[in-house]
């Protein structure tokens, strides 16, 4: 472990060294980011999620630069090139940008105008114009006339030199760090439409003739012309004038005033246009993509967080219904285990009057076969409609959700569907994932990419790499912090618990199939693979109800049961008396069991654990009714104030789901009377509003809504 490594990375993150080292310990031990946050608080002082995550990946991406610093010495070292000073200009350097500006001039490349001029033998006349001493120019370049080297005459031999030094002026350090920085400080994003292609790009028209500022660009106006570049309807140019940057090249270069540093600067010109003005564009357009990235994955995983830990109806016996006009309502029947019971189809929307009664007739036949205590809804087509015909069967002590189904399909056409309901197909598999949608959100939509859910920002365009292991991150996360109960849990969910995995997770469901329900922590044990470290990092997240400990249902981990049983010895009672009297809870005295490795925050946790054991974080469930009689986008009317639930919230707005098959967009400027930069500080998704219609465009399918004026 490099000590200077983690003396900087705790300087950048301002943190101790200590806590930075005791992550990176664990980490090395094979612990993991839920483990270490919950259960390691003494060692890390009590350093929370996103810290820990911080130092990962902050190690990871120093390591990855020492890597390539040592990648760099190799190579100009075996090139016979590696000076003294510039051994240590590498090692001090501190970033990327800058190793690979000390890199360039060694880099292996094709044969470039410099290359073969230097063959030539130009190279002398280079130096001697670069000194930019008060010759005679083309005295001196009638000296590399040579027709065998096809140099034959002396602008022939002035122009390899100034491919040269154009070369020379491109591959300086010092002259492309201040050209980054004016890159940085003054550069315009201008995006034209491509000539011919005005129809195609219609979706693109904001950005047909477009000038901005590079560093006040938002990341979503950014990724959005960026796309129009990928799909070839928008050009894009970004620099800072050329005037600007000639000038610092020339101040950087040019030290007289003469033939020679006329010639100096004609190559500056061609430096800068022909290579370091596309060499530094390229490199300022991907930071610039790779922040509007970081910026989009924040919103999607944010977004996805809300979601995910979306509050869950619970244990209830559920009927869903995948709504459709035409080819009928798919109708599926859940046990309180989400188990499928039944399923039918019908057609309530049809034009004869037997087929809906014959609908009314079914839906209140199965409601009582199976105790249907809830009816959850698809928001897709005709999900309105359907939500209609369900009210007026007046089905009472039922509660009636729609529920969104963005990804179900996904989910019902997946591998795991298919595992799970060989038998059924895509629409039975879709109406299934909509009822478990309703009973617990986070066991079902684990089952799915997390990028077809629906509540990202350009998440096709961002960094997939950085987007795949920022969304398991959050999965892993919202799992964990609500806890898995081992006897029912899909194995989907299990692979996401710490320490666990796809493998062992189905090595979990193989057990429980031929041994029954685990009845308590300690068989975990027994799984095939399951040794040691995986149990040390999986136990204090798994709860096994109505086990005969009371802990096993609780996030007190195993390691923690010996401190339990003593306080409960210490108040003569047992550990199950503890949980169910606060008295005797009040009477024990953290301080008193603090050793060498427990401390008092994991003492305290133990403490609220035993209050409410396995308590799950989500907050309670609310139903949403949407306006009556407001079922397509026609029916809109400006004015009007509706309830609404958002759906994704983004550095522009949120959108917001008002019951008419289309969400509504609440711009930023129009979600709270008071200043904001960034919506999530007022809103997330899953959020219930109140939206006022402000306008409303049919044929483009666009509702702008107000939050602010609905107030």
């Amino acid at each position: 472990m490099n000590p200077q490594l983690i003396n900087k990375l705790s300087k950048e993150l301002r943190l101790s060294e200590n806590q930075v080292k005791a992550v990176l310990l664990l980490f090395e031990g094979g612990a993991t980011v839920p483990f270490i946050a919950r259960y390691r608080k003494e060692m890390t002082n009590s350093l929370d999620e996103v810290q820990i995550t911080a130092i990962r990946d902050g190690m990871n991406k120093m390591q990855d630069l020492e890597k390539r610093r040592a990648s760099i010495l190799k190579s100009i070292e075996e090139q016979g090139k590696l000076t003294p000073q510039l051994e240590r200009q590498i090692l001090e350097a501190e970033d990327m940008t800058r190793l690979e500006d000390l890199y360039l001039p060694f880099k292996s490349k094709r044969r470039t105008r410099a290359t073969m001029a230097k063959e030539k033998g130009l190279e002398p006349l280079a130096k001697m114009l670069m000194s930019q001493q008060n010759v005679d120019v083309d005295k001196a370049a009638a000296k590399f006339v040579d027709a065998k080297k096809e140099v034959t005459d002396e602008e022939e031999a002035l122009a390899g030199a100034r491919d040269i030094i154009a070369e020379w002026v491109n591959e300086s350090p010092k002259a492309r760090a201040k050209m980054r920085k004016l890159f940085e400080r003054k550069a315009a994003i201008q995006a034209k439409v491509v000539k011919g292609k005005e129809k195609e790009a219609e979706k693109f028209r904001d950005y047909f003739d477009w000038d901005e500022p590079l560093k006040r660009v938002p990341s979503h106006r950014l990724l959005a012309i960026l796309r129009g570049v990928n799909e070839g309807f928008l050009r894009l140019n970004i620099a800072p004038h050329q005037d600007d940057a000639l000038e610092l090249l020339d101040d950087t270069f040019l030290k007289a005033d003469n033939e020679a540093a006329e010639q100096v600067q004609e190559a500056i010109t061609d430096a800068y246009k022909r290579l370091m003005k596309p060499s530094i564009e390229t490199e300022i357009r991907n930071e610039a993509k790779a922040k509007a990235d970081a910026d989009a994955i924040k919103v999607f995983t944010t977004n996805l967080r809300e979601l995910l830990l979306s509050p869950p109806l619970g244990q209830k016996n559920v009927m869903a219904i995948d709504p459709g006009f035409r080819t009928g309502c798919k109708v599926v029947c859940l046990d309180k285990q989400g188990q499928l019971l039944q399923y039918t189809t019908i057609f309530p929307h049809d034009r004869t009057s037997s087929r809906r009664f014959e609908a009314v007739s079914t839906v209140e036949k199965l409601c009582r076969k199976y105790q249907i205590e809830a009816i959850a809804v698809g928001n897709g087509t005709a999900g309105r409609e359907t939500m209609e015909f369900v009210k007026k069967i007046h089905l009472e002590n039922i509660t009636l959700v729609m529920v969104n189904e963005s990804g179900a399909s996904i989910y019902s056409a997946s591998e795991v569907a298919r595992e799970e309901f060989p038998d059924h197909d895509l629409t039975v598999r879709g109406s299934v994932s909509i009822g478990r949608r309703l009973m617990d959100p986070l066991a079902e939509l684990v089952k799915i990419d997390p990028k077809s859910i629906g509540v990202g920002q350009y998440q096709h365009d961002v960094d997939q790499k950085l987007l795949r292991q920022s969304l398991d991150d959050t999965v892993v996360s919202c799992v964990n912090s609500v806890g898995v109960e081992v006897n029912t849990a899909s194995k989907e969910l299990l692979t996401y618990l710490s320490g666990i995995g796809p493998k062992l997770a189905q090595n979990i469901v193989d057990f429980r199939n031929e041994h029954g329900a685990f009845k308590n922590k300690k068989q975990l044990k027994k799984v095939s693979g399951l040794g040691p470290k995986a149990f040390e990092q999986s136990a204090g997240f798994i709860r096994i109800r109505n086990a005969k400990n009371p802990l096993d249902a609780s996030a007190v981990h195993p390691e923690s049961y010996g401190i339990v049983e003593q306080m409960a010895k210490d108040v003569d009672a047992t550990v199950l008396d503890l949980v169910k009297n606060d008295e005797l809870r009040k009477q024990i005295k953290p301080q008193k069991y603090v050793t060498e490795t427990v401390g008092l925050p994991t003492l305290n946790d133990i403490l609220q654990e035993l209050a409410k054991p396995g308590r799950d974080p989500r907050e309670q469930f609310e139903q949403l009714q949407f306006q009556d009689g407001i079922n397509s986008i026609e029916d809109l009317e400006e004015g009007m104030v509706l309830p609404g639930i958002i759906t994704n919230v983004t550095n522009f707005g949120a959108f917001v789901d008002i019951g008419v098959h289309q969400d509504g967009l609440v711009h930023i400027s129009q979600i709270t009377n008071r200043f904001i930069r960034d919506p999530k500080q007022v809103v997330k998704v899953n959020q219930k509003v109140k939206v006022k219609v402000m306008t409303v465009d049919v044929e483009r399918k666009r509702i702008n809504l107000s939050m602010k004026e609905a107030e």
